[in-house]
């Protein structure tokens, strides 16, 4: 109760301070943010290598991966389609109109070059390592978990002797030390929550996220809310859990998300409250988490559709069923193979519409009003990685 209530404070301070409109605060709020980012950035690639490695290393057999990663991926793509589908009626119901022709020129300005520049090809082939050392330079999550997946089996299927315990307790011991920088990070988080919470209080101040865009706006900020609040509980209770015990044990890791932005740089939050809070077996959480913060994109998946969709109506497509279910898949699949894309599903979205020749302009009238749509995907992301941990963990009783 007592973190509960600093925390709010922190964020009740930050907000004052942003609406204060006052240069040298949000530039100070703007340095001190980036500094905590880049910590838990820090120490997130060697979460995930060290949590999968040492999982899988630790696993009794083929049969115990298969089932853990067999739940994990069940779970991600249930919840997955939910909220695309979730997104779906929210496009259908509110039916956001199109955008005046010269905000849509307006936006031909906005969009940085080099943005339709990614491709599928060039995305497959990054997740391919050639070297150990630079996806862990890069911050490639894919490839760092495709390096941990072999190092770990390989590890388990060695003989039964002292070097292999050896390497497992030198594994160990620091992932131990990692927990001790990370719980140290956590523990002074609410310095960061404040330059968090006047970086948000800054940009509402200045009036960014206010436009013509409300219908579109409201599509994804509700389908949001749906899967948040509604979609995801009801998984929980269908596996028998309280969605509210779940929500008030990950409640660090899902305030965490919507400051950072990123569900990577969330993940030891995540692992921790997990483990501590939430109270989750480490076989589970140190394989299950880090497989999600790479695959589990609900906030994504949402916006793909909804945004190529709203895109592509403005370029004057029209759509049947098929095509809208076809959409659909789409953007679970590429929600799915998202976590190796440069500013993640913007760029991703951005080459879709950009492939089938729609008008990527609009993508620029978006543009503005994205760090807060990104907010709340990343919670949203984060609350999809909990509950499916939850569930998993509840199915390997």
């Amino acid at each position: 109760m007592k973190n509960v209530l600093v925390w709010i404070g922190a964020l009740v301070v930050g907000a004052g301070l942003g609406m204060l409109g006052m240069e040298w605060i949000n530039n100070l709020a703007d340095f001190v943010a980036t500094v905590y980012t880049r910590l838990f950035q820090f120490v997130a690639v060697p979460t995930i290598a060290l949590a999968i490695t040492i999982t899988l290393a630790n696993l009794g057999g083929t049969r115990d991966t298969g089932k853990l990663f067999r739940r994990t991926l069940l779970y991600t793509l249930l919840t997955t389609f939910a909220a695309a589908f979730v997104g779906l009626a929210m496009f259908l119901i509110v039916e956001p109109g199109n955008l005046p022709q010269e905000m849509i020129a307006a936006g031909m300005s906005s969009v940085p070059e080099n943005l339709g520049s990614v491709s599928y090809y060039d995305h497959i082939l990054s997740v391919v390592p050639n070297n150990i050392v630079k996806p862990f330079i890069e911050g490639n999550v894919l490839s760092v978990l495709l390096i941990s997946f072999a190092v770990g089996i390989c590890v388990n299927r060695m003989p039964e002797k002292e070097s292999k315990q050896t390497l497992l307790n030198l594994l160990v011991s620091a992932q131990k030390l990692l927990f001790m920088l990370i719980n140290a990070l956590i523990y002074i988080l609410p310095i960061g929550i404040v330059a968090y919470a006047a970086q948000l209080s800054a940009y509402v101040e200045s009036g960014i996220i206010v436009g013509s865009l409300g219908k579109y706006v409201l599509v994804i900020l509700g389908g949001n809310a749906i899967q948040f609040f509604v979609v995801l509980p009801l998984f929980l209770l269908a596996r028998g859990l309280n969605p509210l015990k779940v929500a008030k044990a990950m409640y660090p890791a899902l305030l965490m998300a919507l400051f950072t932005k990123s569900s990577a740089a969330t993940l030891p939050v995540t692992m921790s409250s997990a483990e501590e809070r939430m109270k989750a077996k480490r076989s589970v959480t140190r394989f299950v988490l880090p497989i999600c913060t790479t695959i589990n994109m609900n906030g994504c998946a949402a916006f793909i559709l909804v945004t190529s969709l709203f895109v592509m109506q403005n370029g004057g497509m029209q759509f049947d069923w098929m095509q809208l279910l076809m959409w659909v898949c789409i953007a679970v699949i590429s929600a799915v193979g998202n976590a190796g894309v440069p500013m993640g599903c913007y760029f991703l979205t951005l080459s879709l519409v950009a492939g089938i020749g729609a008008l990527v302009w609009i993508m620029g009238v978006i543009l503005p009003i994205f760090t807060v749509i990104d907010m709340l995907e990343t919670a949203e992301n984060v609350w999809s990685d909990s509950c499916v941990c939850a569930m998993v963990d509840k199915d390997v009783d």
